[in-house]
């Protein structure tokens, strides 16, 4: 279990850290998320004892890391892909970690194998991709078998094969009462990974729930229907102001003919009654649920630090 209490940091004149506080349970995925510069790889960086906070700690299994004496079978962290040596070979890198925490030699082949190094085991860490640096730095977090993961956009760089990898092995620490700490920008990923979420936006903390509450509680139900009666459709909802009906752009998956609208407003039911008795054709009548990234922009709209310009023609 991972443990934050009151975590505050600056650094000259930004706060980057302001009372975080939350808990990465055992047995569960976090999602860490927010936007950049939200304070997500401080947070991190404090947890492992890289940055000293203001104020506040954090403790992994009840103790700060910087007490541990197996620090590495305590946890995994994988904060920098190319953070190996760029002239040693993977294998040697893993060699040297595992010496210096007493692990056996032996599991530094597993590692290899579990990440699917064992091929390019002696090649020079220098010239690994960013996919391959992302496997390599997996598996110097794996060498101690460690209780709690924390993982800082671990899916960068990597294949689709490689991102679904990272799902499962997220999902199979969790299965065995682990605990892991996820951060990434991929919200489909995240989406299909985390048990729970807390949201960070300039450095404090915005929310911590489930995935499901979350979307639940940010996202507004709407309804998308195709029609060849658009006019009669519009007609149904003229009186009724609570009700919001826009055309929308078709769709690869929508119907040939008709027109999209997006209805926001109107209950499923309800509608559907309405629509029979108006005797109103519809090739396409469905519910839709906003996304994970959709509630999350909604959330953390004010809170971006750096906000390009939109691209017009």
């Amino acid at each position: 279990m991972i443990e934050i209490e009151g975590l505050s940091k600056r650094f000259k004149t930004k706060q980057a850290l302001n009372d975080v506080t939350f808990t990465a349970e055992d047995g569960k995925v976090t999602g860490f998320l927010g936007p950049n510069g939200a304070g997500k790889s401080t947070t991190m960086r404090a947890v492992l004892g890289l940055i000293t906070p203001d104020r506040g700690r954090a403790l992994i299994d009840g103790r700060p890391y910087v007490t541990l004496r197996a620090p590495m079978r305590a946890v995994g962290a994988v904060l920098d892909a190319k953070s190996a040596y760029p002239s040693r070979p993977a294998i040697d890198h893993l060699k040297a970690l595992a010496y210096t925490n007493d692990i056996p030699r032996r599991r530094v082949n597993e590692v290899l194998d579990i990440t699917g190094l064992t091929a390019v085991a002696k090649n020079k860490a220098g010239r690994f991709s960013l996919g391959m640096s992302q496997r390599l730095s997996i598996a110097a977090a794996l060498l101690g078998d460690p209780r709690n993961l924390i993982l800082d956009e671990p899916i960068n760089g990597l294949d689709p094969e490689g991102v679904k990898w990272v799902r499962e092995l997220c999902r199979h620490f969790a299965a065995q009462g682990r605990a892991v700490l996820l951060s990434s920008h991929l919200m489909s990923e995240v989406a299909l990974t985390a048990d729970n979420l807390v949201i960070i936006g300039q450095g404090r903390i915005l929310e911590i729930t489930t995935v499901n509450a979350f979307v639940a509680e940010h996202s507004t139900k709407s309804l998308r229907v195709v029609t060849p009666e658009p006019q009669k459709l519009l007609a149904i909802f003229s009186r009724a102001p609570q009700i919001t009906v826009t055309m929308e752009q078709r769709t690869p998956n929508d119907p040939p003919t008709g027109d999209v609208f997006r209805i926001i407003g109107a209950d499923l039911d309800a509608a559907a009654r309405v629509f029979a008795q108006a005797q109103l054709v519809t090739y396409e009548f469905l519910e839709e649920h906003a996304s994970l990234e959709e509630a999350y922009m909604a959330l953390t709209h004010d809170q971006i630090e750096y906000r390009a310009k939109e691209v017009t023609r």
